[in-house]
């Protein structure tokens, strides 16, 4: 097992890996996290015999959340090849990696966090513990790593306008109805089931899977010129004063409240931070 700073690699099969997001106490995704699963990501894309990568996480109630604000900077400052944004060149190598990827997800998946998440190829949600959010323009923001580009594709205009306009939470079920997530499941049942999946589809003839992973890919993810296009409205957004003004009102919602409380409800306290705004 490698442990790349927050991430860990497990050899769960010769042709099946799994990798651990573990970012205590609330699983943020930094400009840190962005450039080490990068990494990531490179080094599980040159190995011939990885076929198939599950992602999880290792701190409780927590899948990959939203966004750390106090790295916004660090984040938008990040570019990978052809001064693309790393975030953006994340989520593009993401889904046209040469593996299949699955989320298995256990809490809150929120912001950049669902953004990362949206990128993977399959999305397996507890029933019971996993929850949905794109709270951006409820501080003040638009969403910069493809929620809106993804979510059009997956939900449809007008869910995907609900989502993120509401910055509401979504539980497993409604995600699931929506086409949020590729299926949810019991919470005692969503190991043995994604290893199962995980499995199955590593057992299959690599050149077959990443050809029709191809074939689907083509129809259904957004050009990267909307991606990056996205991510220039995402970063015009902080400089407005909608986000500006929103900041201090959550920092002191966190001081008076604690961070656990506002992480654990945090489309409550959204709506408080625009009551004061």
């Amino acid at each position: 097992m490698t442990q790349p700073g927050q991430f860990s690699i497990e050899t769960v099969a010769p042709k099946i890996r799994k990798v651990t997001f573990t970012n205590p106490p609330v699983n943020v995704v930094g400009a840190d996290t962005v450039a080490r699963l990068s990494d990531v990501v490179d080094e599980l894309s040159r190995d011939e015999q990885v076929q198939v990568v599950i992602f999880d996480s290792g701190t409780p109630e927590y899948f990959f959340n939203h966004a750390d604000l106090a790295q916004v900077a660090d984040l938008l400052a990040q570019t990978g090849p052809d001064a693309t944004p790393l975030f953006v060149d994340l989520s593009i190598r993401l889904s046209r990696a040469p593996f299949v990827s699955i989320a298995s997800i256990r809490g809150r998946t929120r912001g950049g966090g669902d953004e990362i998440t949206l990128a993977f190829d399959l999305r397996y949600a507890s029933r019971e513990q996993a929850v949905f959010c794109q709270p951006e323009v409820s501080i003040g923001l638009v969403p910069g790593g493809g929620g809106s580009d993804r979510l059009a594709r997956l939900l449809g205009r007008d869910r995907a306008l609900e989502a993120i306009l509401t910055s509401q939470d979504y539980d497993a079920v409604r995600a699931e109805q929506y086409g949020w997530v590729t299926r949810a499941v019991a919470d005692a049942d969503l190991d043995d089931f994604v290893g199962g999946v995980a499995a199955r589809i590593a057992s299959f003839d690599k050149a077959a899977v990443l050809a029709a992973k191809a074939q689907i890919s083509r129809s259904t993810l957004p050009p990267a010129a909307d991606l990056r296009a996205s991510w220039a409205q995402f970063a015009e957004s902080v400089t407005r004063p909608g986000f500006q003004t929103r900041v201090p009102i959550i920092g002191k919602l966190i001081a008076e409240f604690g961070p656990d409380e506002v992480e654990r409800n945090l489309a409550h306290y959204a709506g408080l931070a625009n009551q004061q705004a």
